[in-house]
């Protein structure tokens, strides 16, 4: 039987007041963590396996609400998401659920959330993203498979920050255009899923040296010690997935 080992964690980082970032490993989930968390799962692929990490958007209101909204419907869904266009369908009715939970909630309008993760099934690997979120693969290096929906950086950055597509996130609900691929299970074993507060902080050589110097939950932590060191000015969420297909 095929089986999927991830290594997660969530941390506020050094400079924000709380987190905003959520995580989903298969029915479990990690919303709004306000000490470091780290977990390490052993899931059977005999249903689809879902693994995510949302980072609520800085700058609107309840951005924890609609990131934990996501990752649970999210886990609510996995058993259905067998291909590369449920998985599209449901990052809709996510987008859809985010709004509605805001609609409720004045004090909670435009709230919004990036997405990025996977789904691994027998079948193979659905990687998707909406917003800034990341998934890389570790093949022969770190290659990044996600899509980022950002602006041009500005002169001296990396990376812009600001974030063109998010579920939720405006007054009026926004139809989302997800990124989505799929690969076959032995197109890679291991995949990284983060948010921003990672990739901000460290480079991608700097990434990739550490998770070919670990493995699993040790990889996860040096991850968020070297984030640390950098200041870590967000919240910082990892996911190490490790698929065993032998």
């Amino acid at each position: 039987m095929h089986h999927v080992a991830v290594s997660a964690l969530s941390h506020d980082g050094l400079m924000r007041e709380h987190n905003e970032d959520s995580l989903v490993v298969g029915a479990w989930t990690l919303c709004a963590a306000t000490t470091p968390t780290s977990q390490t799962f052993y899931l059977p692929i005999t249903t689809p396996v879902v693994v995510a990490v949302a980072d609520g958007l800085g700058g609107h209101p309840a951005g924890e609400v609609a990131s934990s909204v996501a990752v649970r419907w999210l886990a609510r869904a996995a058993p259905e998401l067998t291909d590369d266009a449920l998985v599209r369908s449901a990052l809709h009715a996510c987008n859809q659920s985010v709004y509605a939970e805001a609609a409720g909630h004045p004090e909670r309008t435009a709230m919004g959330t990036t997405i990025a993760g996977l789904v691994v099934t027998e079948q193979g690997v659905v990687v998707f993203n909406i917003g800034d979120s990341r998934v890389y693969a570790l093949d022969d290096g770190l290659v990044q498979l996600s899509e980022d929906d950002s602006g041009s950086p500005m002169p001296g950055q990396r990376r812009s920050h600001v974030v063109t597509q998010t579920l939720g996130g405006s007054v009026e609900l926004e139809p989302v255009d997800p990124h989505t691929s799929t690969r076959r299970l032995g197109d890679g074993a291991t995949y990284l899923i983060c948010s921003d507060g990672l990739t901000d902080a460290l480079n991608d050589t700097e990434i990739a040296a550490i998770v070919a110097s670990h493995k699993g939950g040790e990889a996860a932590f040096e991850l968020l010690k070297a984030t640390i060191e950098a200041g870590a000015p967000d919240n910082i969420t990892v996911a190490l997935v490790e698929i065993d297909i032998t």
